[in-house]
């Protein structure tokens, strides 16, 4: 049984008493444990190191005892295609895609000797270069890491930690030395903007709750985060969820509400099991629930679990879900800040807005204001996916431009290929070609060229996207995720999706440009909600910068980048073919023929244009075309036998 914290000496005693009890010196193995190393084999990482350490009983002949080695199980910290990822401390070791069996050189060579196990080492993709530390690496080397750095150092099922690095302090300034409308000031003053997506002056969206007439007040956390490949919300439930708790119980005390609520997708039940552990523990120590330190405030915390709707994640229709109702948005004559849950007034912001909170009261707003641009404070966290070579969570100021990105912390490109375009804001961003590629990230500039911030989705695409195509792909999701209440958004998206379908068959024809922009005028002009408000985004900003990929796909029936299967050709190239008879073996309709002395022919009123040839051949002779109209089939030529490709 914990003792509860009743002031704030308590509070930086316990501190003291739990750094104190913790040695410097002290060998600490810490591992990924998020859900997305878990998948990756992170837990049978973690048993073998257990294990490792204790047959080795690590005593006397190198000074370490069993028990002075400590496994932590950490949350996510971004490079998330190179999990599972382990560091020993001291030293911050990094080794990345670590397997069961490499856990006995980590522990008899790093964790005993020091040494660096040269085979793990980091080595940059491109450049070859190795990487002594973490800070070394190209891929953290560029970012400001405010709100992930601690996701490296703290057990998230462990109060403790979070309190030995600080944790609370911002929690118990407020209680004791400022006013609600002190800390209403401070976070108005360092200009945070809410993270989920609009953008909108956090301390503004406080204030109108405040004053909103009607008790009970509520605070929610929206970790709903829908978009495809993003993962933000999720590190920080994952990793620090007492950052977000902090933040919240100090938003809840300056807009004078006692209940709040945590929405959590039904897909996170990591988060929701660390949100739920953090909830415990805070009440065990007496900074969540009744007279919060012996200070007079009370607050209590709900973790509601969301269905899953990509629609939800819009405020009116998160709050329609937690009472109990279908997630559909409602009409905003009056915002949810005034009228919100029950119609109470509500302040909702999402998980990395929380989080930024305890940071600015500890160090001010001025400090938080000095970071970032002038309208778009702050760091920011992004999904950096797609055709990049460096994958993962990154956090960087607001203001970096998005060549710096891409190149510098994505690492460029994958296997030389050409950029694009680079889509931000999730499935309802915008297309942003190359010319743009100096553009400075916030809110506002990304608007201009027709994106936006959203919740920090980024997208790279390559010579080899077909723009057509990926637009198809995204109006196909946001056509499936809207809830049906409005017809604009309903029926302007079926008919939005179904002209791309015959865009990408060869089945358009010339008015189909204007159909595009008739209908994404209308969505932009008369939906509900959000969702179908920047649901054309991606066809408007496709049509601006890439309209010669609709024209070539329309007036010439073919697909430039050769992605759309209707309007490509596989041929098999006579010098390369090695008659292995591999791609004849791999169709699916016995379309291709040949024998294993003679090149190998295409039938192509048979061909289903499947690409399983395609994928199959390991000498490079099936070549895609398009428009699809491959030379007439040579029949008998003997071939001439080659090595197969690496």
């Amino acid at each position: 049984m914990v003792k509860k914290i009743r002031s704030l000496a308590e509070l930086e005693k316990l501190r003291s008493e739990i750094i104190a009890r913790r040695d410097p010196k002290r060998k600490i193995i810490t591992v990924c444990a998020s859900t997305g190393c878990s998948a990756l084999g992170a837990r049978k990482v973690i048993e073998s190191l257990k294990e490792e350490v204790k047959k080795r009983g690590l005593c006397g002949q190198v000074g370490i005892k069993e028990d002075e080695v400590e496994i932590k199980e950490t949350g996510c910290l971004g490079f998330c295609e190179l999990g599972p990822r382990v560091i020993v401390y001291p030293g911050e070791v990094p080794y990345f895609r670590v397997k069961p069996e490499d856990v006995s050189k980590i522990v008899s060579e790093t964790v005993v000797k020091g040494k660096i196990v040269e085979h793990l080492r980091y080595a940059d993709p491109v450049t070859g270069e190795k990487a002594w530390k973490l800070g070394d690496i190209p891929f953290y080397k560029h970012q400001l890491r405010l709100l992930l750095k601690n996701n490296a150092l703290i057990n998230p099922k462990k109060i403790e930690d979070y309190i030995a690095l600080g944790g609370y302090k911002a929690l118990g300034k407020v209680l004791f030395q400022m006013a609600p409308e002190q800390v209403m000031r401070e976070i108005k003053k360092s200009n945070l903007r809410g993270r989920g997506g609009g953008g909108f002056p956090t301390g503004r969206k406080w204030e109108t709750t405040r004053n909103a007439p009607g008790e009970p007040k509520y605070v929610i956390v929206n970790c709903d985060e829908g978009d495809p490949g993003a993962f933000m919300d999720r590190s920080l439930m994952e990793g620090n969820p007492h950052s977000v708790l902090e933040g919240l119980i100090i938003g809840s005390y300056a807009i004078g509400a006692n209940e709040g609520f945590v929405y959590v997708r039904e897909e996170y039940p990591l988060a929701v099991e660390n949100i739920t552990t953090a909830i415990k523990q805070a009440e065990d120590y007496g900074l969540l629930g009744g007279n919060i330190m012996d200070s007079g405030f009370n607050f209590g915390i709900k973790v509601h679990r969301g269905a899953g709707a990509f629609v939800s994640g819009e405020s009116s229709a998160l709050m329609a879900a937690i009472e109990g109702k279908v997630g559909e948005p409602r009409p905003k004559y009056i915002h949810t800040a005034v009228k919100g849950l029950w119609e109470r007034p509500s302040c909702l912001n999402n998980v990395e807005t929380w989080a930024n909170v305890p940071l600015i009261i500890l160090n001010g707003a001025d400090w938080f204001r000095d970071i970032g641009t002038k309208n778009s404070s702050g760091t920011k966290i992004f999904s950096l996916v797609g055709k990049v070579n460096n994958t993962g969570l990154v956090e960087v100021p607001m203001g970096i431009t998005l060549r710096d990105l891409i190149f510098k912390i994505g690492g460029g490109i994958r296997d030389g290929k050409k950029f694009k375009a680079v889509q931000t804001g999730g499935p309802s961003g915008g297309f942003i070609p190359e010319k743009y590629l100096d553009l400075l990230i916030d809110f506002d500039e990304l608007t201009k060229v027709g994106s936006m911030m959203g919740s920090g989705g980024v997208i790279v695409m390559d010579e080899d996207t077909c723009i057509v195509d990926v637009t198809r792909y995204y109006i196909d999701f946001l056509s499936k995720e809207s809830c049906g209440k409005c017809v604009p958004c309903r029926e302007g998206l079926r008919q939005i999706l179904s002209i791309l379908n015959r865009i990408c068959s060869g089945l358009s024809e010339e008015e189909d440009f204007k159909n595009l922009e008739d209908l994404s005028e209308l969505l932009k002009e008369a939906s509900l909600c959000a969702l179908g408000t920047t649901a054309a985004n991606p066809v408007v900003t496709s049509l601006t910068h890439f309209r010669g990929e609709y024209e070539a796909h329309i007036r010439e029936k073919r697909c430039p980048a050769k992605a759309c299967r209707a309007l490509v050709a596989h041929y098999i190239q006579p010098e390369k073919c090695q008659a292995c008879m591999a791609c004849s073996r791999s169709c699916p309709v016995d379309a291709i023929t040949g024998d294993k002395d003679t090149v190998h022919v295409i039938d192509q009123e048979k061909c289903i244009k499947c690409g399983a040839c395609y994928e199959e051949c390991q000498f490079n002779a099936i070549e895609k075309i398009s428009p699809p109209t491959p030379p007439p089939p040579r029949y008998g030529i003997k071939v001439t036998r080659k090595k197969k490709r690496e």
